[in-house]
C-alpha cells in the first residue's frame, strides 16, 4: 500500500556511496519504474524487467519526462547540464524481460510486483537460482510478510525488505525491513544503498506492514467505523483529522486515494493472520463498496465523487 501524498524537495545528490552498482528491478509499473529511475540518476547501472515490453517502454517514457522535470530543478540556470543529466541517467537504465537473465549480474534484486504470495515465491525461486552469491534480493511489500516471502531462498542471510513509497523519486521515506534471518551486512547494505539514492532509511522488524502501514490501515479503517456508525459525515471526520491534528489528507481522503480494494485486500490479509486481532476485522461499508466496484479516485467514486479525467 503506497500513500504518496505531499511532494517533497528531491534530494540531488546522495551523501553516502552505496557498494551496490548493479541493480535489477522486477516490475515495471509505478513502484519499479520509480525505483529504477532514482537509482540510475544515484550513478548505477540498472535492469528494469517486465514480462510485458508494452510496460517497460510505457515505464521508460514516464521516466524520462521525470528525469526532466528533476534536470529542471537541479539545473534551471545551466539546461545544457540539465540535458546531460537525463541523458547519462536514462543510458543506465536497460529493459529485459527475463527476471532470471537480468539478474546474473546484480548486486542488488529488488522485486516490486503484485502482493500475492504465490506469485512472489515462484519469482524469488528464480532469482535465488540465477542472481550471483553475494547479491542481495530485497521485496518492496508493503503489507506481507518479509520471513513468509523469504521462506522459499536459500540465502535467507541476504534477504530483506526495501518498503518505497509512491511516487519514489518524491517521497524521502524507505522502510528497510529486516526478516529473522537477514545478516548484520546485509542490513548495513540495504540501509548504505537506500542512503545512496537519496532516501531517508528507517529500520523495522517484519511486522504486519512495518511502521507507516501499520499505524496509517487501523487508522484509516477506524475512521470508516466511525463513518459507517452514522457517528460523523465523511467531510466532517476529514476535515476534523486535516484541522485538528494537522494531517495532509483525511483518512476517507486517504482510502479513496490509496483505492478501497488496496486497503480492502490488506485489512482481508491480516485478519486472515490474525484473527483475533480486532483492529483487522472485515468492515461490511468496505466490502459492499468494493463489491459495488466503488474503489475510489481510479472509478471515480468511493466515500466521494471525482470527476473522471
Amino acid at each position: 500500500m503506497q500513500f504518496g501524498i505531499i511532494a517533497r524537495k528531491f534530494s540531488s545528490s546522495a551523501t553516502v556511496q552505496s557498494a551496490i552498482k548493479n541493480v535489477t528491478i522486477i516490475g515495471g509499473g509505478l513502484m519499479g519504474s520509480g525505483i529504477a529511475q532514482v537509482a540510475a540518476q544515484a550513478g548505477q547501472n540498472v535492469i528494469l524487467v517486465d514480462v510485458n515490453s508494452d510496460v517497460l517502454a510505457k515505464s521508460q517514457k514516464s521516466i524520462g519526462a521525470n528525469l526532466g522535470r528533476v534536470a529542471k530543478k537541479i539545473y534551471k540556470d545551466k539546461p545544457q547540464d540539465g540535458e546531460k543529466f537525463v541523458a547519462e541517467s536514462m543510458a543506465r537504465i536497460k529493459t529485459a524481460t527475463d527476471p532470471a537473465e537480468a539478474s546474473k549480474s546484480a548486486d542488488l534484486v529488488v522485486e516490486a510486483i503484485v502482493e500475492n504470495i504465490d506469485i512472489k515465491h515462484k519469482l524469488f525461486k528464480q532469482l535465488d537460482e540465477a542472481a550471483p552469491q553475494h547479491a542481495i534480493l530485497a521485496s518492496n511489500t508493503s503489507s506481507l510478510s518479509i520471513n513468509e516471502i523469504s521462506s522459499v531462498v536459500k540465502r535467507k542471510d541476504k534477504f530483506g525488505g526495501l518498503h518505497f513509497f509512491n511516487p519514489v523519486p518524491v517521497m524521502r521515506l524507505l522502510e528497510v525491513v529486516k526478516g529473522a534471518e537477514t545478516s548484520e551486512e546485509t542490513y548495513k547494505s540495504m540501509m548504505e544503498w537506500g542512503k545512496s539514492v537519496g532516501k531517508t532509511c528507517i529500520t523495522c522488524k517484519d511486522t504486519p506492514g512495518f511502521v507507516v502501514n501499520r499505524l496509517l490501515v487501523p487508522y484509516i479503517c477506524e475512521a470508516i467505523r466511525l463513518y459507517e456508525r452514522g457517528d460523523a459525515s465523511a467531510r466532517d471526520i476529514d476535515i476534523a483529522m486535516k484541522l485538528g491534528a494537522g494531517y495532509p489528507m483525511g483518512p476517507l481522503e486517504l482510502a479513496d486515494y490509496v483505492g478501497l480494494d488496496t486497503n480492502k485486500f490488506i485489512l482481508d490479509g491480516w485478519h486472515k493472520k490474525f484473527p483475533d486481532q480486532q483492529l483487522f476485522k472485515p468492515i461490511p461499508l468496505l466490502n459492499k463498496l468494493v463489491a459495488e466496484g466503488k474503489l475510489g479516485v481510479k472509478t471515480g467514486e468511493g466515500f466521494y465523487k471525482y470527476e473522471k479525467k
